[in-house]
């Protein structure tokens, strides 16, 4: 696992993109993950936070919207969402002013 790139290079992958406050929190715009299948969305934050620990990542991510390709899926049960290989989640924490 490349953890200084961000990156886990063995079988799929699913990619995170960070936003604003959440790229400055992570220190970079985008994670890349290894899955062997789909995972639930509630351990692939889990797994970012243990990439990223800290209070400020932790903070940020409570508040992000969550897409799951084009789709929102804040508003549902995190441990229901399914993520599969190939996915891109994007997080994105509120914007000032829009």
């Amino acid at each position: 696992m490349g953890a200084a790139t961000g990156r886990d290079h063995e079988g799929e992958t699913v990619t995170v993109r960070y936003w604003a406050g959440a790229r400055a929190a992570a220190g970079t715009a985008e994670d890349t993950f290894a899955v062997d299948e789909g995972l639930t969305l509630d351990v692939l934050v889990e797994r970012v936070l243990e990439r990223h620990p800290g209070d400020q990542m932790a903070r940020t991510v409570a508040v992000c919207s969550v897409l799951l390709g084009d789709q929102p899926v804040r508003s549902q049960d995190p441990a229901s969402v399914v993520v599969r290989p190939g996915a891109v989640v994007e997080l994105l924490p509120p914007f000032a002013g829009g």
